[in-house]
């Protein structure tokens, strides 16, 4: 990383990062071009390992890309904030933000977990209720990113 200064190192800051972002980016594998796509996810750890989820229909390109090559990578982010110019020149302004880039190993979800992963998924937007439709669980594919690496970075101010 260029900038030292900016790095976020604390596994737990940078948990938060993941956490508090709304919007998780996938880069896959697609022959010449790479397939990226933004996806509401969940977080949260197994056996040690950073595990990001999130759902898909049970057939497309989506689908596809990862049966072809499980490998992605990913980028999440926010907490943005412009800050203005420090003199007379538009060049000195800046943009507070905070962001997590990592590499990891795309899995299908077991049947058997898929309801709770979906239920993480929907309280990592702040949504809870009694339940999932067993119809609506059983159309839907799950999928797993186990991290391999990741890097977190933040600028305040």
């Amino acid at each position: 990383m260029r900038r030292k200064d900016r790095e976020v190192t604390g596994q737990a800051e940078i948990e938060g990062i993941l956490q508090r972002a709304q919007v998780l980016r996938i880069a896959l594998n697609d022959g010449a071009y790479p397939y990226l796509l933004p996806v509401n996810f969940g977080v949260r750890r197994e056996g040690g390992k950073l595990v990001l989820f999130f759902h898909s229909g049970m057939e497309g390109r989506k689908h596809q890309v990862i049966a072809a090559d499980p490998h992605a990578a990913f980028e999440v982010d926010g907490a943005y904030r412009l800050l203005p110019p420090t003199g007379e020149e538009g060049c000195t302004t800046g943009f507070a933000y905070e962001s997590a880039i990592g590499q990891g190993v795309i899995t299908l979800a077991e049947e058997g977990e898929k309801e709770e992963l979906l239920t993480a998924l929907l309280a990592h937007y702040g949504i809870t209720g009694k339940g999932l439709s067993p119809t609506s669980v059983a159309h839907t594919a799950v999928y797993k990113l186990t991290v391999e690496h990741i890097t977190g970075k933040r600028r305040e101010a």
